[in-house]
């Protein structure tokens, strides 16, 4: 019998959240359950993202919703090396992740703040701004909770109240399930290693949405239990071995998720951790195996 350890639970951190068609043709790899999908970074279909730029576009591809509706979407986002966006607006506010490179999101006057793999920013609807990236490769997850995911010119600026949010990866507050008293924990797990939490955005209530970086040390095997409305994992850092039907190895842009109950099995066989986005309503679980 496979011996499993609670880790968290959903109404405790905010590892629970507690809490259509897509016009560009989307490969997903279903698991057992018809409400779970698995997108490989391999698989995503990309376009510009601005088509009125043309080939000074970034590009981008959807891994769940679609940014062109009107409906919540996650996509990534691909940078050419030096690449820096004329001042501009967007229709919607927006929540990034940097998963490759180096990006910098300011003000047009702010002096640089280049941001590496696992830093998080905010980009409120209506604020002029720019975007600039650095490194030969640059690669971002990007999420709206409503579309389509609009570039207008910055003279269409306008206040909506929202403050915009940049951290760099060094910011971040890693939290030790262990160290969390408000958690429902099993303290019979021993291993040294354990998975840890930095929260984003949101509160983790049994309604609500909320994101937040997880990691997952290497040897970690467990399972996600999902019983919400919506658990959406993008892996940000390292590989990650999911367990279905048949397995599949995720790097850096894949994605796994579901929208109702449903398990999702992974495992770290790297020698490094795994960096995991978890944007969660409702509530789920980390178990140990």
């Amino acid at each position: 019998m496979i011996k499993r350890t609670m880790i968290f639970t959903a109404c405790a951190l905010i590892l629970m959240g507690c809490n259509t068609p897509n016009k560009e043709e989307k490969v997903t790899s279903t698991t057992n359950n018809q409400n779970t999908e698995v997108v490989l970074s391999s698989q995503v279909n990309w376009s510009p993202l601005n088509a009125a730029r043309g080939d000074a576009s970034p590009q981008a591809g959807d891994l769940w919703g679609n940014r062109k509706e009107n409906q919540a979407s996650g996509f990534l986002v691909k940078f050419k090396e030096g690449f820096s966006s004329p001042p501009h607006i967007h229709n919607i506010t927006y929540r990034g992740i940097v998963i490759k490179g180096s990006l910098h999101n300011d003000d047009p006057n702010a002096k640089s703040m280049w941001m590496p793999q696992g830093s998080f920013w905010t980009q409120p609807a209506g604020e002029g701004h720019i975007t600039a990236a650095n490194a030969s490769e640059n690669t971002a997850y990007v999420e709206i909770d409503s579309g389509p995911y609009l570039v207008k010119p910055e003279d269409q600026a306008f206040e909506n109240e929202e403050k915009p949010i940049n951290i760099h990866k060094s910011n971040l507050v890693w939290i030790e399930a262990s160290d969390l008293q408000w958690t429902n924990l099993n303290t019979n797990d021993k291993s040294r290693n354990k998975p840890e939490i930095a929260f984003l955005w949101g509160q983790p209530n049994n309604n609500d949405s909320s994101g937040a970086l997880i990691k997952l040390p290497s040897g970690f095997s467990g399972t996600f239990e999902a019983s919400g409305k919506e658990f959406r994992a993008i892996v940000i850092g390292g590989n990650l071995t999911y367990k279905a039907s048949k397995s599949k190895e995720l790097d850096p842009g894949s994605y796994f998720g579901s929208t109702d109950n449903a398990s999702h099995i992974i495992i770290n066989k790297s020698s490094e951790p795994v960096i995991l986005y978890i944007k969660s309503t409702g509530a789920y679980q980390l178990l140990s195996e």
